[in-house]
């Protein structure tokens, strides 16, 4: 049980550290996607769909922890089993749904490589978790914690597909000018998107109050909020009506 313990904490440690080493690279430097990418530029890559790049990306997110729950058959914990359903949730919505329903422009398969690498090691580090390592009381499910956090999880959830369907309907299938997305959290923030998982994994850190858990959260948070903000700075250049009380990440404050 030490090792195993040792092992989450090891590969925690390391998924901070790249963390916030990945966030100090984006602070001027947008990750190389979608609207981020010149299209001069396109020719440097080989592309892949929209659509099969996400189900190859988040795919193992998914399908790692499955793997791990199979292969310890004698996993009883209830509260294990409800954190990690919710963790796996997440990613059979990304998995098996918005993939198959995204309008994406194409990714360059390197960044799908990448993604890959990334959901292959953290979907072992939460499957390991919460199938090999956590305890929690048989009462968990009242804990304050774990509802508490369950409740951000969900809000965060509602507003990041919510999200993602107004951007998925920004536009038609021939039209490639850029627009402003109007409604739900996008009228507080440019990265509406981005806050609600954000806040999501954040709630999931809590209904799970373990260091796996934070180390996740932390790590989307460093990886995901500088988007906002250059996608908050994009839609200013773009746009010289833009709403100018809109924020980037945070409503009213960032």
């Amino acid at each position: 049980m030490q090792c195993t313990q040792d092992l989450d904490f090891y590969l925690s440690i390391i998924l901070i550290i790249v963390g916030l080493l990945f966030l100090l690279r984006q602070v001027t430097e947008p990750a190389g996607y979608g609207k981020h990418v010149p299209k001069k530029d396109t020719s440097n890559f080989i592309l892949i769909s929209a659509k099969y790049g996400w189900f190859i990306q988040e795919s193992p997110s998914f399908f790692v922890p499955v793997l791990a729950i199979l292969y310890n058959q004698r996993w009883d914990s209830l509260g294990c089993k409800m954190l990690l359903g919710m963790f796996c949730g997440h990613y059979f919505h990304r998995t098996f749904i918005y993939s198959a329903i995204t309008r994406g422009r194409p990714t360059p398969l390197c960044i799908v490589f990448l993604a890959v690498i990334f959901c292959s090691y953290n979907g072992f580090l939460q499957g390991h978790c919460m199938v090999f390592v956590a305890t929690y009381p048989n009462n968990w499910h009242m804990d304050i914690r774990f509802l508490s956090g369950s409740i951000i999880f969900i809000t965060g959830m509602a507003i990041n597909i919510h999200s993602d369907h107004i951007l998925r309907n920004l536009r038609r299938p021939s039209e490639v000018a850029y627009k402003i997305p109007q409604g739900g959290m996008f009228n507080y923030v440019s990265g509406a998107n981005f806050f609600g998982e954000i806040l999501e994994w954040f709630g999931y850190a809590i209904a799970t109050w373990s260091l796996p858990g934070f180390a996740f959260a932390l790590f989307t948070l460093c990886s995901i909020g500088p988007r906002a903000y250059h996608h908050h700075k994009f839609y200013l250049q773009e746009f010289k009506h833009y709403p100018k009380e809109r924020k980037a990440l945070i409503p009213f404050i960032f």
